[in-house]
């Protein structure tokens, strides 16, 4: 996972790319809030933001 990050970070690096970065962490945002409410009992509270 960190080879892949590093590789990834070079890229937007070199190709100046670095407007990808903002899309990159709402969708792990949006993938980590998924996980959290796919049973949890914080799932109500999370399903209200929206």
């Amino acid at each position: 996972m960190g080879a892949f990050l590093m590789e990834l970070w070079a890229f937007m690096r070199e190709r100046k790319k670095f407007w990808l970065l903002p899309i990159i962490l709402v969708l792990l945002l949006f993938g980590a809030l998924l996980v959290l409410t796919e049973g949890s009992a914080v799932a109500p509270f999370i399903y209200t933001l929206f």
